[in-house]
């Protein structure tokens, strides 16, 4: 419900195009709107897979949970704006208001700070998972793709905290470092995905 109505909050000042001019500024908005509902996707299915996957209900997870949430809530403006940003440049349009390099620094360390704080929270969730895997009855393939999922969610937040860092000197540059997600995430994949298989077929054949 919350990720609905986070995706509300990124299309709430759009309003019905009188005009072929207003219809195209819209359909350029649309970009945008598209990259920040992935990170929002992204987000909701973090959350569904650890709620499937464990469905503790403990007070601390419970927290946990009330937190997320209001991440998210602080995470979507930032995001909406970083977005509209880097595609008004991409297509030539005008940001409103006056926009230098120390706006620029100051966005990317908010955004940064709240893509951080959602996957630390992430981080948590999952370590709080493995510290119960004995009274979850996790068998050994599940405990190994929960660290696996701890290690995942502290890459997400690395990066955010290394872009942190690149904001405060050069915050054009800032966006960029999120570019590493993809390759670090394919190669911890690789590794991890590989051992979770070969312990896998390992207990089958110990059957």
């Amino acid at each position: 419900m919350i990720f609905g109505f986070a995706i509300t909050l990124l299309v709430v000042s759009l309003e019905v195009p009188h005009s072929y001019a207003e219809l195209m500024a819209d359909m350029r908005g649309f970009l945008p709107f598209a990259a920040c509902f992935t990170q929002l996707a992204l987000i909701w299915r973090t959350h569904y897979k650890f709620s499937r996957r464990y469905g503790l209900e403990d007070p601390y997870t419970v927290f946990l949970n009330v937190v997320l949430p209001f991440l998210v809530l602080f995470y979507v403006y930032p995001l909406k704006f970083v977005f509209t940003l880097l595609f008004s440049q991409l297509t030539g349009t005008d940001v409103p208001g006056s926009f230098g390099w120390h706006e620029g620094s100051v966005l990317m360390r908010i955004y940064a700070v709240g893509f951080a704080s959602v996957f630390l929270l992430f981080v948590l969730m999952y370590a709080h998972a493995y510290r119960l895997r004995r009274e979850l009855g996790l068998n050994p393939v599940e405990v190994l793709e929960t660290r696996s999922s701890i290690r995942e969610n502290a890459l997400f937040a690395l990066i955010a905290v290394a872009s942190f860092v690149v904001a405060l000197k050069s915050p054009g540059w800032a966006g960029w470092v999120y570019c590493a997600l993809g390759p670090l995430l394919w190669i911890h994949g690789s590794i991890f995905g590989k051992r979770t298989r070969l312990l896998a077929e390992k207990l089958l054949s110990a059957q």
